[in-house]
């Protein structure tokens, strides 16, 4: 069975704002995100009877909102679980088990209101074979690979800052980003080495925020008096690899990445050159060289020279985080949520950063430090 065009994004939208939010927690922010897709498509509670969500409960969004759901998913394998919702929500929307689907995230991670911490149990494998020996957390165990990368295939600083570089320009056209100002490979290099070879303008954003989705069968649109065009979802792939960065195949590439772009693409159908605009998760400057690559959009060791000639920043052949990603828009924690909305205002035309004529966009999303990945191809009508 293939979903390809039997579903569509309807609504799609974020909290208020996104950045420095001290006033509202976790939940709050879940609700509000959740009220605003809602609003975006004209539905209301009473119209959902499915409830997705990553982190938190589903059971207490759920409740929270006051929906009684016939289909309920609390998948959470790390940032990019928004990813792996949506392609669950499409299933089960394809098999009957409910209509149409609410996809929440909401998350204080700045502020830290209603937030929980991430606990690391001894007996967990990160905590018998990372934590003892100081790798723990995102900015330790990130860079193990990129290190190697940088060795096996002369990847220099300057090529990892220009990363920064080309998504801060894209977030100088985005009002909504918390990081405006330009910044030159120069400033990227003599900003502070958080952990070795990654500077802190290669790092992400710490903000609060969140988003929510509005998933429906395709055989609903003309029934529905939408005010905004449908998305449509023409592909989409999951996979995982290892909870140890130790255990990977090979650190200079992710596996995971590599089977759900796979299985992503031959859904939809399509051919890399036919993608018009590309979202790939940014927590940190190297993955969205290690996601072009895996997804297939150049070769082994040539993404790095790829960004350089400026291939993806505006007014390039293959834009790349155009809202500013992790990097320079915003990045409450779980990431991904934010790069399936840029996808959608993109391909509906209403970025801020709009680029010209995109009826194809592929959003990838990494969860943890190369756990998992999720991959999801949007089209409009007519790429069907």
């Amino acid at each position: 069975m293939t979903i390809r065009g039997k579903v569509a994004v309807i609504g799609a939208a974020e909290t208020d704002i996104v950045g420095v939010i001290p006033d509202k927690s976790a939940l709050e922010l879940h609700a509000e995100s959740a009220r605003n897709a809602l609003e975006d498509c004209g539905l209301t509670v009473a119209d959902i009877d499915g409830i997705a969500t990553a982190g938190p409960s589903p059971v207490n969004i759920a409740h929270y909102l006051g929906i009684q759901p016939s289909w309920l998913d609390g998948t959470m394998v790390g940032g990019g679980s928004f990813m792996l919702l949506v392609r669950h929500a499409a299933a089960a929307i394809c098999a009957g088990m409910c209509t149409t689907v609410l996809i929440t995230h909401g998350q204080s991670g700045r502020s830290r209101i209603g937030a929980t911490s991430r606990v690391l149990e001894p007996s967990s494998l990160e905590g018998q074979f990372e934590l003892p020996y100081g790798a723990n957390g995102p900015t330790t165990l990130f860079p193990l690979g990129l290190l190697r990368y940088m060795k096996d295939f002369g990847l220099t600083h300057e090529q990892v800052a220009s990363v920064a570089v080309t998504q801060r320009e894209w977030a100088g056209h985005n009002p909504r980003a918390m990081m405006r100002e330009p910044i030159t490979i120069e400033d990227v290099l003599a900003s502070p080495f958080i952990a070795y070879p990654l500077h802190r303008l290669e790092c992400c954003l710490v903000t609060d925020g969140g988003g929510a989705l509005v998933v429906t069968a395709a055989d609903r649109l003309a029934s529905l008096d939408l005010p905004k065009k449908p998305v449509y979802l023409l592909g989409s792939g999951e996979s995982s690899e290892s909870p140890l960065v130790a255990h990977m195949d090979d650190v200079t590439t992710s596996r995971a990445f590599r089977h759900s772009g796979r299985a992503a693409f031959q859904e939809a159908g399509i051919q890399h050159r036919d993608v018009n605009h590309l979202m790939i998760y940014d927590a940190f400057a190297h993955l969205p060289i290690y996601g072009l690559e895996d997804l297939g959009f150049v070769g082994r060791g040539e993404a790095g020279s790829f960004i350089v000639e400026g291939n993806t920043r505006p007014g390039g052949k293959l834009p790349l985080n155009t809202n500013g990603g992790g990097l320079s828009y915003t990045h409450t924690g779980l990431y991904g949520m934010f790069a399936i909305q840029e996808s959608i205002r993109q391909v509906r035309g209403e970025a801020a950063a709009q680029v010209a004529d995109v009826d194809i966009s592929v959003a990838h999303g990494v969860g943890g430090f190369f756990w998992s990945a999720g991959t999801l191809i949007f089209g409009t009508k007519e790429t069907i």
